[in-house]
């Protein structure tokens, strides 16, 4: 895409924002260009949101049925999934995945709490809970 080429059309999604995209310059050298974004990338974000925020519904009434922890509901509500946090932690996947887990959540240290918690960005207090 050429500089002159970078949509401006908008996109509700980015609140006003505009992001930094890579264009091609007349001379042919990349170069870091504001778009204020285009609706084909709107639709996209917007579908993703949803997704995630069913994804949270689910997580939210299996964690009041006890099927799964606040944690799977709070990683949701904050738009990651088991990768996502389990690069954000710093732990294995498989670890994470077994802390969705409702009994194995409830006997984590709280070390451990707050290493989700700041990778979540809420409080350890909030993790535990469902709102």
């Amino acid at each position: 895409m050429n500089v002159g080429e970078v949509p401006q059309e908008g996109n509700a999604t980015h609140k006003g924002q505009r992001r930094g995209v890579y264009a091609r310059d007349v001379d042919g050298r990349l170069r870091l260009v504001l778009s204020k974004g285009w609706e084909a990338e709107e639709i996209v974000t917007r579908q993703a949101v949803e997704a995630f925020e069913a994804l949270a519904a689910a997580a939210l009434e299996r964690a009041r049925l006890g099927k799964s922890s606040p944690l799977e509901y709070h990683m949701y509500r904050a738009r990651m999934d088991p990768v996502l946090l389990a690069q954000a932690s710093g732990l294995w996947r498989w670890r994470v995945r077994r802390h969705l887990k409702s009994t194995v959540f409830a006997g984590l240290p709280p070390a451990l709490r707050q290493r989700y918690a700041d990778a979540i960005g809420i409080t350890p207090a909030r993790l535990e809970t469902l709102d």
